[in-house]
Protein backbone atom coordinates (compact mmCIF):
# COMPACT_ATOMS: atom_id res chain seq x y z
CA UNK A 1 0.00 0.00 0.00
CA UNK A 2 1.32 3.38 -0.86
CA UNK A 3 2.12 6.33 1.89
CA UNK A 4 -0.49 8.16 0.55
CA UNK A 5 -3.37 6.07 0.78
CA UNK A 6 -2.13 4.70 4.17
CA UNK A 7 -1.58 8.61 5.76
CA UNK A 8 -2.35 11.01 3.17
CA UNK A 9 -2.40 13.64 6.00
CA UNK A 10 1.16 12.50 7.09
CA UNK A 11 2.90 12.95 3.88
CA UNK A 12 4.67 15.53 2.28
CA UNK A 13 2.69 18.01 0.80
CA UNK A 14 4.91 20.71 -0.20
CA UNK A 15 2.31 22.77 -2.14
CA UNK A 16 -0.23 22.58 0.55
CA UNK A 17 2.05 23.19 3.21
CA UNK A 18 3.24 26.51 1.44
CA UNK A 19 -0.46 27.88 1.06
CA UNK A 20 -0.79 27.04 4.77
CA UNK A 21 2.78 29.45 5.04
CA UNK A 22 1.04 32.48 3.16
CA UNK A 23 -1.92 31.59 4.83
CA UNK A 24 -1.06 32.49 7.98
CA UNK A 25 -1.55 35.89 7.23
CA UNK A 26 -4.78 35.00 9.20
CA UNK A 27 -1.99 34.53 12.28
CA UNK A 28 -0.42 37.51 11.54
CA UNK A 29 -3.70 39.40 12.05
CA UNK A 30 -4.48 37.94 15.21
CA UNK A 31 -1.73 39.25 16.73
CA UNK A 32 -2.80 42.43 15.31
CA UNK A 33 -0.04 43.05 12.10
CA UNK A 34 -0.35 43.15 8.62
CA UNK A 35 1.16 40.09 6.30
CA UNK A 36 3.78 40.23 4.29
CA UNK A 37 4.82 37.86 1.70
CA UNK A 38 7.80 36.05 0.93
CA UNK A 39 10.16 38.15 -0.83
CA UNK A 40 8.13 41.19 -0.73
CA UNK A 41 10.96 44.57 -0.74
CA UNK A 42 10.80 47.74 0.88
CA UNK A 43 13.05 50.72 0.04
CA UNK A 44 15.88 48.95 1.97
CA UNK A 45 16.02 45.32 3.11
CA UNK A 46 17.65 42.69 5.42
CA UNK A 47 17.59 39.10 4.24
CA UNK A 48 17.16 35.86 6.33
CA UNK A 49 17.77 32.92 4.75
CA UNK A 50 15.59 29.92 5.64
CA UNK A 51 17.52 26.72 5.08
CA UNK A 52 14.40 23.97 5.31
CA UNK A 53 13.51 20.55 3.71
CA UNK A 54 10.00 21.95 1.81
CA UNK A 55 10.04 18.71 -0.55
CA UNK A 56 11.03 15.36 0.37
CA UNK A 57 10.13 13.15 3.54
CA UNK A 58 10.77 16.54 6.09
CA UNK A 59 8.66 18.42 3.73
CA UNK A 60 5.61 19.32 6.64
CA UNK A 61 8.33 19.74 9.36
CA UNK A 62 10.12 22.23 7.17
CA UNK A 63 6.95 24.11 5.84
CA UNK A 64 5.76 24.35 9.58
CA UNK A 65 9.17 26.15 10.25
CA UNK A 66 8.66 28.30 7.70
CA UNK A 67 5.34 29.57 9.27
CA UNK A 68 6.69 30.01 12.59
CA UNK A 69 10.10 32.36 11.11
CA UNK A 70 7.08 34.02 8.43
CA UNK A 71 5.33 35.03 11.59
CA UNK A 72 8.46 36.51 13.67
CA UNK A 73 9.13 38.22 10.53
CA UNK A 74 5.71 39.92 9.80
CA UNK A 75 5.39 41.07 13.64
CA UNK A 76 8.88 42.67 13.24
CA UNK A 77 8.26 44.35 10.00
CA UNK A 78 4.53 45.66 10.87
CA UNK A 79 6.04 46.88 14.46
CA UNK A 80 8.84 49.29 11.95
CA UNK A 81 11.27 47.08 10.81
CA UNK A 82 14.59 47.35 12.27
CA UNK A 83 14.59 50.82 13.53
CA UNK A 84 18.68 50.87 13.96
CA UNK A 85 18.76 50.52 10.05
CA UNK A 86 15.78 53.08 9.43
CA UNK A 87 13.18 51.15 9.50
CA UNK A 88 15.20 48.15 6.99
CA UNK A 89 12.26 45.02 6.03
CA UNK A 90 12.95 41.57 7.18
CA UNK A 91 12.82 39.65 4.06
CA UNK A 92 12.93 35.82 4.20
CA UNK A 93 14.52 34.10 1.56
CA UNK A 94 13.59 30.38 1.55
CA UNK A 95 16.26 27.37 0.20
CA UNK A 96 15.08 23.93 -0.18
CA UNK A 97 17.29 21.44 1.05
CA UNK A 98 14.89 18.92 -0.52
CA UNK A 99 15.86 16.56 3.09
CA UNK A 100 18.95 16.01 1.72
CA UNK A 101 22.22 17.03 3.26
CA UNK A 102 23.96 17.50 -0.15
CA UNK A 103 21.02 19.64 -1.23
CA UNK A 104 20.99 21.66 1.99
CA UNK A 105 24.99 22.59 1.32
CA UNK A 106 23.82 23.45 -2.39
CA UNK A 107 21.32 25.71 -1.45
CA UNK A 108 23.78 27.51 1.48
CA UNK A 109 25.98 28.26 -1.41
CA UNK A 110 23.42 29.83 -3.63
CA UNK A 111 22.07 32.15 -1.08
CA UNK A 112 25.64 33.16 0.42
CA UNK A 113 26.35 34.17 -3.06
CA UNK A 114 22.80 36.20 -3.15
CA UNK A 115 23.22 38.92 -0.29
CA UNK A 116 21.81 36.90 2.88
CA UNK A 117 23.07 38.39 6.12
CA UNK A 118 22.18 35.05 8.01
CA UNK A 119 20.78 31.62 8.12
CA UNK A 120 18.01 30.07 9.96
CA UNK A 121 16.70 26.26 9.82
CA UNK A 122 18.44 22.89 9.40
CA UNK A 123 15.77 21.06 11.18
CA UNK A 124 17.34 17.33 11.17
CA UNK A 125 20.99 17.09 12.31
CA UNK A 126 21.75 15.34 9.37
CA UNK A 127 21.21 18.51 7.25
CA UNK A 128 22.30 20.98 9.85
CA UNK A 129 25.64 19.38 10.26
CA UNK A 130 26.65 19.73 6.31
CA UNK A 131 24.69 23.25 5.95
CA UNK A 132 26.74 24.72 8.78
CA UNK A 133 29.88 23.37 7.42
CA UNK A 134 29.05 25.13 4.40
CA UNK A 135 28.14 28.60 5.66
CA UNK A 136 30.74 28.47 7.90
CA UNK A 137 33.11 28.35 4.45
CA UNK A 138 31.19 31.42 3.11
CA UNK A 139 30.98 33.10 6.48
CA UNK A 140 27.45 33.85 6.99
CA UNK A 141 26.02 33.14 10.81
CA UNK A 142 23.31 30.30 11.36
CA UNK A 143 20.81 30.34 13.30
CA UNK A 144 20.34 26.09 14.49
CA UNK A 145 16.31 25.25 14.73
CA UNK A 146 15.89 21.94 16.03
CA UNK A 147 18.59 19.65 15.10
CA UNK A 148 20.17 18.36 18.17
CA UNK A 149 23.73 16.61 17.34
CA UNK A 150 25.95 18.27 19.54
CA UNK A 151 28.56 18.25 16.73
CA UNK A 152 26.99 20.63 15.06
CA UNK A 153 28.19 23.21 17.77
CA UNK A 154 31.24 21.13 18.95
CA UNK A 155 33.61 22.04 15.86
CA UNK A 156 33.99 25.45 16.82
CA UNK A 157 32.95 26.76 13.15
CA UNK A 158 32.59 30.59 12.15
CA UNK A 159 28.86 32.02 13.25
CA UNK A 160 27.36 28.53 14.18
CA UNK A 161 24.57 29.67 17.07
CA UNK A 162 21.75 27.07 18.67
CA UNK A 163 19.40 28.69 20.66
CA UNK A 164 17.65 25.27 21.79
CA UNK A 165 19.72 22.82 23.91
CA UNK A 166 21.66 20.06 22.32
CA UNK A 167 22.03 16.43 22.65
CA UNK A 168 23.52 16.29 25.79
CA UNK A 169 21.47 18.35 27.68
CA UNK A 170 18.24 17.29 26.18
CA UNK A 171 19.00 13.38 26.91
CA UNK A 172 20.41 14.27 30.43
CA UNK A 173 17.23 16.04 31.32
CA UNK A 174 15.02 13.56 30.12
CA UNK A 175 16.45 10.76 32.02
CA UNK A 176 16.60 13.05 34.98
CA UNK A 177 12.84 13.49 35.05
CA UNK A 178 12.44 10.30 34.25
CA UNK A 179 13.69 9.25 36.90
CA UNK A 180 12.16 11.68 39.43
CA UNK A 181 8.63 10.54 37.71
CA UNK A 182 9.40 6.89 38.39
CA UNK A 183 10.56 7.49 42.03
CA UNK A 184 7.58 9.62 42.75
CA UNK A 185 5.13 6.81 41.86
CA UNK A 186 6.49 3.79 42.80
CA UNK A 187 9.19 2.43 40.62
CA UNK A 188 6.92 0.79 38.44
CA UNK A 189 8.77 0.84 35.55
CA UNK A 190 11.55 -1.37 35.78
CA UNK A 191 12.27 -2.95 31.85
CA UNK A 192 12.73 -0.60 28.74
CA UNK A 193 13.02 -1.32 25.32
CA UNK A 194 14.53 0.83 23.06
CA UNK A 195 13.17 1.68 19.30
CA UNK A 196 15.43 4.18 17.37
CA UNK A 197 15.94 5.26 13.56
CA UNK A 198 18.91 3.75 12.49
CA UNK A 199 20.39 6.90 11.48
CA UNK A 200 23.24 9.94 13.55
CA UNK A 201 19.64 11.13 15.47
CA UNK A 202 18.45 7.72 16.80
CA UNK A 203 21.19 4.88 16.68
CA UNK A 204 23.14 7.80 18.37
CA UNK A 205 20.14 8.38 21.17
CA UNK A 206 19.86 4.83 21.57
CA UNK A 207 23.61 4.49 22.42
CA UNK A 208 23.57 6.77 25.06
CA UNK A 209 20.25 5.36 26.51
CA UNK A 210 22.01 2.31 26.87
CA UNK A 211 24.88 3.18 28.93
CA UNK A 212 22.58 5.50 31.08
CA UNK A 213 19.47 3.92 32.00
CA UNK A 214 21.39 0.97 33.84
CA UNK A 215 22.91 2.89 35.85
CA UNK A 216 19.20 4.53 37.48
CA UNK A 217 18.14 0.76 37.96
CA UNK A 218 16.31 0.27 34.57
CA UNK A 219 17.03 -2.73 32.76
CA UNK A 220 16.99 -2.63 28.70
CA UNK A 221 15.20 -5.80 27.42
CA UNK A 222 14.61 -4.65 23.70
CA UNK A 223 17.14 -2.75 21.94
CA UNK A 224 15.57 -2.65 17.88
CA UNK A 225 16.75 -0.26 14.82
CA UNK A 226 15.36 0.38 11.64
CA UNK A 227 15.56 2.11 8.56
CA UNK A 228 14.35 6.12 7.60
CA UNK A 229 12.01 5.76 5.79
CA UNK A 230 10.60 2.44 7.19
CA UNK A 231 6.48 1.67 6.07
CA UNK A 232 5.78 -1.31 8.41
CA UNK A 233 5.88 -1.74 12.11
CA UNK A 234 4.19 -4.98 12.37
CA UNK A 235 7.01 -6.86 13.18
CA UNK A 236 8.73 -4.50 15.58
CA UNK A 237 4.99 -3.97 17.58
CA UNK A 238 4.92 -8.05 17.36
CA UNK A 239 8.10 -8.04 19.19
CA UNK A 240 7.40 -5.42 22.02
CA UNK A 241 3.98 -7.73 22.49
CA UNK A 242 6.54 -10.52 23.40
CA UNK A 243 8.78 -8.85 25.53
CA UNK A 244 6.87 -6.81 27.57
CA UNK A 245 8.74 -3.93 28.55
CA UNK A 246 7.76 -1.22 31.34
CA UNK A 247 8.72 1.86 29.27
CA UNK A 248 9.00 1.91 25.70
CA UNK A 249 11.33 4.62 24.50
CA UNK A 250 11.18 5.40 20.49
CA UNK A 251 13.52 8.04 18.94
CA UNK A 252 12.55 8.63 15.40
CA UNK A 253 11.05 11.19 12.91
CA UNK A 254 7.37 11.89 12.43
CA UNK A 255 6.04 9.53 10.15
CA UNK A 256 8.23 6.63 11.35
CA UNK A 257 6.98 7.77 15.01
CA UNK A 258 3.47 7.56 14.00
CA UNK A 259 3.55 4.29 12.62
CA UNK A 260 5.28 2.83 15.03
CA UNK A 261 2.83 4.09 17.82
CA UNK A 262 -0.17 3.01 15.96
CA UNK A 263 1.37 -0.02 15.51
CA UNK A 264 2.29 -0.22 19.69
CA UNK A 265 -1.86 -0.14 20.35
CA UNK A 266 -2.73 -2.31 17.31
CA UNK A 267 -1.00 -5.25 18.60
CA UNK A 268 -2.09 -4.10 21.90
CA UNK A 269 1.80 -4.35 23.47
CA UNK A 270 0.90 -4.32 27.36
CA UNK A 271 3.19 -1.14 28.62
CA UNK A 272 3.36 0.74 31.32
CA UNK A 273 4.56 4.22 29.59
CA UNK A 274 5.89 5.54 25.97
CA UNK A 275 8.44 7.51 26.96
CA UNK A 276 10.30 9.91 24.06
CA UNK A 277 13.50 11.88 23.84
CA UNK A 278 13.03 14.17 21.34
CA UNK A 279 10.46 12.12 20.06
CA UNK A 280 9.67 12.97 16.38
CA UNK A 281 5.81 13.06 16.83
CA UNK A 282 5.23 12.52 20.56
CA UNK A 283 4.07 16.24 20.82
CA UNK A 284 2.53 16.40 17.37
CA UNK A 285 -1.15 18.02 17.06
CA UNK A 286 -1.34 16.12 13.39
CA UNK A 287 -1.08 12.61 15.47
CA UNK A 288 -3.00 13.83 18.29
CA UNK A 289 -5.79 14.30 15.81
CA UNK A 290 -5.57 12.28 13.51
CA UNK A 291 -4.64 8.83 15.47
CA UNK A 292 -5.76 10.03 18.73
CA UNK A 293 -5.97 6.70 20.34
CA UNK A 294 -2.49 5.46 19.42
CA UNK A 295 -1.31 9.16 20.91
CA UNK A 296 -3.17 9.14 24.27
CA UNK A 297 -0.46 9.13 27.55
CA UNK A 298 2.51 9.59 25.42
CA UNK A 299 5.06 11.79 27.13
CA UNK A 300 8.27 13.58 25.42
CA UNK A 301 11.04 15.87 26.96
CA UNK A 302 11.75 17.78 24.03
CA UNK A 303 11.52 21.54 22.62
CA UNK A 304 8.55 23.01 23.74
CA UNK A 305 6.87 26.28 24.34
CA UNK A 306 6.41 28.08 28.18
CA UNK A 307 2.65 28.64 28.06
CA UNK A 308 3.16 31.23 30.58
CA UNK A 309 4.13 33.59 28.72
CA UNK A 310 2.01 36.27 27.23
CA UNK A 311 3.88 36.06 23.97
CA UNK A 312 3.40 32.12 23.83
CA UNK A 313 -0.15 32.59 24.80
CA UNK A 314 -0.56 35.21 21.56
CA UNK A 315 1.07 32.75 19.78
CA UNK A 316 -0.58 30.01 20.01
CA UNK A 317 -4.23 31.77 20.01
CA UNK A 318 -2.83 33.13 16.53
CA UNK A 319 -2.09 29.32 15.20
CA UNK A 320 -5.22 28.78 16.37
CA UNK A 321 -7.08 31.07 13.99
CA UNK A 322 -4.61 30.55 10.98
CA UNK A 323 -5.66 26.63 11.70
CA UNK A 324 -1.95 25.89 11.54
CA UNK A 325 -0.73 22.99 14.07
CA UNK A 326 1.40 24.02 17.16
CA UNK A 327 4.89 22.30 16.61
CA UNK A 328 8.04 22.43 17.97
CA UNK A 329 9.15 23.47 14.29
CA UNK A 330 7.12 26.71 14.49
CA UNK A 331 8.40 27.75 18.15
CA UNK A 332 11.50 27.26 17.31
CA UNK A 333 12.12 29.47 14.21
CA UNK A 334 9.38 31.99 15.23
CA UNK A 335 12.28 32.52 18.45
CA UNK A 336 15.40 31.54 15.91
CA UNK A 337 14.58 34.93 13.56
CA UNK A 338 13.46 36.60 16.20
CA UNK A 339 16.65 36.61 17.71
CA UNK A 340 18.23 36.90 14.43
CA UNK A 341 16.52 40.37 13.90
CA UNK A 342 18.13 41.20 17.55
CA UNK A 343 21.38 40.46 16.44
CA UNK A 344 20.63 42.49 13.33
CA UNK A 345 19.04 45.13 15.16
CA UNK A 346 21.96 45.63 17.66
CA UNK A 347 24.71 44.99 14.55
CA UNK A 348 22.84 48.52 12.85
CA UNK A 349 23.85 46.70 10.22
CA UNK A 350 23.52 43.44 7.71
CA UNK A 351 26.84 42.87 7.83
CA UNK A 352 27.21 39.05 8.48
CA UNK A 353 30.25 39.93 10.78
CA UNK A 354 28.83 42.73 12.56
CA UNK A 355 25.88 39.96 13.18
CA UNK A 356 27.90 37.18 14.12
CA UNK A 357 29.18 39.55 17.02
CA UNK A 358 25.98 40.65 18.19
CA UNK A 359 25.10 37.06 18.28
CA UNK A 360 28.42 35.83 19.92
CA UNK A 361 27.26 38.75 23.02
CA UNK A 362 23.30 38.14 22.99
CA UNK A 363 21.25 37.75 25.93
CA UNK A 364 18.03 37.86 24.18
CA UNK A 365 14.85 36.68 25.71
CA UNK A 366 12.41 38.08 24.12
CA UNK A 367 11.88 34.24 22.63
CA UNK A 368 8.70 31.72 23.60
CA UNK A 369 10.58 28.64 24.79
CA UNK A 370 11.09 28.18 28.87
CA UNK A 371 14.64 30.00 28.47
CA UNK A 372 16.29 32.23 30.44
CA UNK A 373 18.55 34.72 28.88
CA UNK A 374 20.60 33.78 26.09
CA UNK A 375 24.15 33.30 26.63
CA UNK A 376 26.01 31.41 24.07
CA UNK A 377 28.95 29.64 24.67
CA UNK A 378 31.07 28.12 21.66
CA UNK A 379 27.91 28.57 20.28
CA UNK A 380 25.48 26.58 22.07
CA UNK A 381 23.11 28.65 23.75
CA UNK A 382 23.42 27.52 28.02
CA UNK A 383 20.44 29.53 29.02
CA UNK A 384 18.01 26.78 26.93
CA UNK A 385 16.38 24.09 28.80
CA UNK A 386 13.83 20.99 27.37
CA UNK A 387 10.59 20.43 29.29
CA UNK A 388 8.21 17.18 29.59
CA UNK A 389 5.01 17.29 27.45
CA UNK A 390 2.70 14.29 27.31
CA UNK A 391 -0.92 13.68 24.69
CA UNK A 392 -4.02 14.17 26.84
CA UNK A 393 -7.19 13.94 24.85
CA UNK A 394 -7.00 16.03 22.53
CA UNK A 395 -4.34 18.25 24.00
CA UNK A 396 -0.62 18.26 24.19
CA UNK A 397 -0.28 19.15 27.67
CA UNK A 398 3.15 20.33 29.81
CA UNK A 399 3.23 17.65 32.83
CA UNK A 400 7.00 18.32 34.10
CA UNK A 401 8.40 20.17 35.88
CA UNK A 402 5.79 21.31 38.11
CA UNK A 403 6.32 24.71 37.60
CA UNK A 404 5.28 24.96 34.04
CA UNK A 405 2.44 21.99 34.09
CA UNK A 406 -0.49 23.11 32.57
CA UNK A 407 -2.06 19.71 33.22
CA UNK A 408 -1.78 16.79 36.21
CA UNK A 409 1.03 14.07 34.57
CA UNK A 410 -0.17 10.48 34.40
CA UNK A 411 2.00 7.94 34.99
CA UNK A 412 2.01 5.43 34.40
CA UNK A 413 -0.50 5.15 31.97
CA UNK A 414 -3.81 2.70 31.97
CA UNK A 415 -4.11 0.12 29.71
CA UNK A 416 -6.50 1.21 26.87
Amino acid sequence: MSEDKRNPTLVNQPRRRLLQVVGAAGAASALGMPSVAFGQASTRTVKIGMIQPMTGMFAYNGAQGMVGAKMAADEINAAGGIRSMGGAKIELVIGDSQSKPEAAVSEVDKLSEQGISCFVGGYASGLALTATQASARNKVPFLVDGAVSDQITGRGLYGVFRLAPGFKQITDVALQNLTNINDATGKQVKTVALVFEDGAFGSGLAKTLAGELPKRGFEIVESIGFPTPTRDFTNIGLKLRSSKPDLIIPSCYLNEYVLLARSIHQNKVPKKAIYSVIGGGASNMKFVREFNAAAQGIMDCNHWIDPRKPRSQRLVSALDAAKVDLTYEVLLNYSNVLLAIDAIEKAGSGDRDKINQALTTSTFDGHVMPYGPTKFVNGQNEGARPINTQIQGMKVEVVYPPEYATAKMVFPVPLG
